[in-house]
């Protein structure tokens, strides 16, 4: 302890002098697009925001011997632009799968000491799963002259399309669809080989518009496999010809019910749009399995229409039981359905169409009400995928029926994942091809928060702040800032999943508020609902919305590698020296006696200094030097103190005598990522108090500044980032005393019971309390 003098004319608190080599808080002016007519400054739509309009009426068409799907599709295509076009883009997602598509070409491989069968499968790999295009049309069925060009279909126009008008064209086209349990894919048939069935999960299966708007004009960046889609919204018709036993679940709405489902079957459905609390089942385990044996050899044709969405998805199967039950919105009520093989049993039916419906009402509380009739999830092994309306999921049981907690949770994850997509991008309709991030990561943050409402303590594998720190303290050569193409990505899960997660939940929690956060980015949701946002404007409506500037924010989680890691690098405890020689001495007097090795002026080996011999000295001045008191109290002292006194004003006085004991607290950002700053400050009494500091304190100097914090009571310990919030990457430099904290083997070894009885609580066994006492229940 080190006691102040205090002057009446200085100010003993200062902030930094400005010492850095890069400004963390400038403001992205430079990063973000200039706004304009399109998108304003404010994050929203501009007053001439426009999107294009595509029309679809497809026939389609399941050969389930060759396992082919053959389409025909006529598209209406609206442009609500102000430019002029001379030629549209389509998507040919498909051929990546052709046999020299890039995608086979640029996958890199070697070959260690041992290779998989599987490996070497899909080294072999002959497939040729591209689009095979027969025609394409004008609507007055004249020949169109168009090319391809890989992933994309180039229609050249024989006179330019205005604005507002709209462009009529027709394409037929077939592939062979791919063996998803072979050589893997979003979409493909699982095959049954014990009862020669299959169950199909189709999407990117037909020609596609390519969006075009003022970003980018038209998207027409090649498909590779990681980065996804970019479509325009528009209206489907569509017709499926399937076996007469295959029961289809697809985007958008069931027009002819009379025509492929039975009376039964047609009763069951209307009950289940009554019923909001237990699942109907529209087709049952035992009439599945009946089915599945007989295999009927006619045809029937089920008919959807969906509107407004951008894109269509549908499943096939004699395999599947199907159940549903109603979830009841403010707006309209929608009808939460699954459709699973018998090999999802038990699973399936405890909890699909469960999960499917607290899904729909946990998102909608953050963004909007849930606008579509029909919400689907689809059992197929070892998938996870999502479309309009419906998705596709794996976790599959043993086939004895057991599972473990691992395949419970990672079902009940993926359902939420995929179903929360309807959210982002189906409706959100953000550009997949150009930032995964936009969906996957704002969905994974949402998906964090639906679990922990469905189960107090939930397993969530992504979201709290301290599950990210071993990626972002990584080697940085492998490591690429979140705002980085999709194609480009380093680390593909932990990149758009679970950083940007992470963020926004660091935001909610720690750096916004969650009354702030949550306007803003129910904001953000409803500006862009049925719309094409960019970052910027997820950034801009962010602060807009909430009067907090985040840019800092921004930069340092998606602009950068920078991770978070704060150390303590020293703390001072000073007392205010009161000036009273009475106080202070006596304190002098108790620090000296503190001190190894320092003794009284009057002291024996003092003496030994003395010049004069023992017959030379005066005894008077041995006397004077033996009884000297250097801690006592003089008349001279006592007159400076009163004139000292008789010169403060009342308050000064008042803060002379309060006793308050101050500490400097040095800080250092070693990580680079500019944080707020949490301090839980321990007693002498055992209390605590935590004091929350924002990331704003790093502005005149981003790597290292101090702070005096003062109390009544005396500090006997200080803990930085107590509650695991900021995603330090190292804790064991986040206490005063120092601290190590236990690595991941020492805390296995410490459990003992709940979060290690018999031992202290370490800070991530604490955080996983807190989330858990955060979280709800369902």
């Amino acid at each position: 302890m080190t006691k102040l003098l205090l002057s009446l004319t200085t100010l003993m608190m200062v902030g930094g002098a400005m010492a850095q080599s890069t400004n963390k808080f400038k403001q992205l002016k430079e990063e973000l697009a200039t706004p304009n007519v399109y998108r304003t400054a404010s994050g929203a739509p501009g007053h001439e925001y426009y999107q294009q309009q595509a029309n679809y009426v497809m026939k389609l068409e399941l050969d389930d011997e060759k396992q082919i799907l053959r389409g025909e599709e006529t598209v209406t295509y609206i442009n609500n632009s102000p430019d002029r076009l001379d030629y549209l883009w389509l998507q040919l997602d498909q051929n990546m799968r052709a046999k020299d598509s890039d995608s086979k070409k640029i996958r890199t491989s070697d070959i260690n000491e041992s290779v998989s069968f599987r490996e070497l499968k899909r080294l072999h790999n002959e497939f040729d799963g591209g689009f095979k295009i027969e025609y394409v049309k004008d609507k007055s069925n004249k020949d169109i002259n168009y090319t391809i060009n890989k992933t994309m279909l180039r229609i050249d126009l024989q006179k330019p399309l205005q604005s507002g008008q709209s462009y009529t064209f027709k394409v037929k086209w077939w592939y062979n669809i791919n063996n998803r349990m072979e050589i893997g894919g979003r979409s493909g048939y699982e095959y049954f080989e014990d009862e020669d069935n299959y169950l199909y999960t189709i999407a990117q299966f037909y020609p596609r518009m390519a969006v075009y708007n003022e970003v980018e004009g038209w998207q027409n960046k090649q498909f590779l496999g990681s980065g996804e889609f970019a479509l325009t919204f528009g209206d489907y018709d569509v017709s499926i010809t399937v076996p007469s036993d295959h029961v289809v679940a697809s985007t958008g709405v069931l027009q002819n019910a009379n025509s492929v489902l039975s009376s039964t079957q047609r009763n069951r459905l209307a009950k289940a749009k009554s019923e909001t609390k237990t699942p109907v089942f529209i087709v049952t385990e035992d009439e599945a399995r009946e089915a599945e044996a007989k295999k009927a050899s006619g045809k029937k044709t089920w008919n959807f229409k969906a509107q407004n969405v951008r894109d269509f998805g549908f499943a096939s199967s004699r395999k599947f039981i199907w159940d549903a039950m109603t979830v009841k919105q403010e707006e309209k009520d929608v009808l939460a359905m699954s459709f699973y093989p018998k090999e999802g049993n038990p699973l399936w039916e405890r909890y699909s169409t469960k999960v499917v419906a607290h899904t729909l009402k946990t998102y909608s509380k953050y963004t909007f009400d849930y606008p579509y009739p029909v919400a689907i999830s689809v059992h197929s092994k070892s998938i996870g995928m999502e479309y309009p309306m419906i998705c596709f999921n794996g976790g599959r049981p043993e086939p004895d029926g057991t599972y473990s907690e691992r395949t419970k949770y990672g079902m009940l994850g993926v359902i939420i994942h995929e179903v929360g997509h309807n959210y982002f991008p189906m409706i959100v309709n953000s550009d997949e091809r150009q930032w995964t991030w936009m969906d996957e990561g704002l969905n994974t943050f949402l998906q964090y928060l639906t679990e922990q409402e469905w189960e107090r303590g939930y397993p969530s594998s992504r979201g709290p702040a301290y599950k990210i720190v071993d990626y972002m303290g990584g080697d940085k050569s492998y490591i690429s800032p979140i705002m980085t193409n999709s194609e480009s990505i380093l680390q593909f899960g932990n990149n758009a999943y679970g950083k940007p997660a992470t963020a926004l939940n660091i935001l909610r929690e720690t750096v916004m508020g969650r009354e702030l956060f949550d306007h803003a980015f129910k904001t953000y949701a409803r500006r862009w609902m049925f719309k094409h946002p960019t970052p910027a404007d997820l950034f801009r409506t962010m602060e807009d919305a909430s009067g907090v500037d985040l840019d800092w924010f921004w930069r340092g989680w998606f602009y950068t590698t920078d991770h978070c890691d704060i150390a303590i690098d020293n703390i001072q405890h000073f007392k205010i020296n009161s000036g009273d020689p009475e106080v202070e001495k006596a304190f002098a007097k108790d620090q000296d006696a503190k001190s190894p090795g320092k003794r009284f002026i009057g002291d024996q080996r003092n003496l030994e200094d003395i010049k004069e011999t023992e017959n030379e000295r005066d005894p008077s001045i041995d006397d004077f030097y033996t009884s000297y008191d250097p801690f006592a109290t003089t008349i001279l002292d006592q007159k400076q103190y009163d004139r000292f006194l008789s010169s403060l004003t009342e308050d000064e006085k008042a803060l002379l005598k309060s006793d308050y004991n101050y500490y400097q607290i040095d800080l250092r950002n070693i990580g680079g990522l500019v944080m707020p700053v949490i301090l839980e400050f321990t007693f002498a009494d055992g209390s605590t108090e935590v004091q929350r500091i924002p990331a704003q304190i790093w502005q005149r100097n981003n790597e290292e500044v101090s702070k005096v914090f003062f109390f009544k009571k005396e500090v006997t310990g200080v803990t930085l980032d107590p509650f695991v919030e900021t995603a330090d990457c190292d804790l064991n430099n986040n206490f005063w005393p120092a601290r190590m904290v236990p690595t991941k083997f020492q805390m296995f070894k410490q459990r003992g019971g709940r979060y290690g009885q018999g031992t202290r609580e370490n800070p991530m066994q604490k955080a996983k309390r807190i989330e858990e006492m955060k979280g709800g229940s369902k």
